[in-house]
């Protein structure tokens, strides 16, 4: 999993809706969707419940965006302390 990808999710699991997250990331939708299939398939699992109105989190999506969050804030961190070493 890359860290784009983990940032693009929490994207999605935040606006709860592809075209919102798409313009947070300043991208179009079709490429984070196409990113978000291959996370899926990556985790062996659905992340998310898609619908014509947004999306909702399955239970294996609200634990990788748990922890998604965790490793991006550590990730966060790690460039910052690297930056002022």
């Amino acid at each position: 999993m890359e860290l784009r990808t983990l940032r693009y999710f929490v994207a999605v699991a935040e606006e709860l809706h592809f075209g919102r997250a798409a313009t947070r990331l300043h991208m179009s939708q079709p490429p984070l969707s196409r990113a978000i299939k291959r996370l899926e398939a990556e985790a062996g699992a659905p992340l998310l419940v898609r619908a014509p109105g947004g999306v909702t989190l399955t239970p294996v999506g609200t634990v990788l965006l748990d922890e998604a969050r965790s490793l991006l804030d550590h990730a966060d961190r790690l460039r910052v302390r690297v930056a002022t070493a």
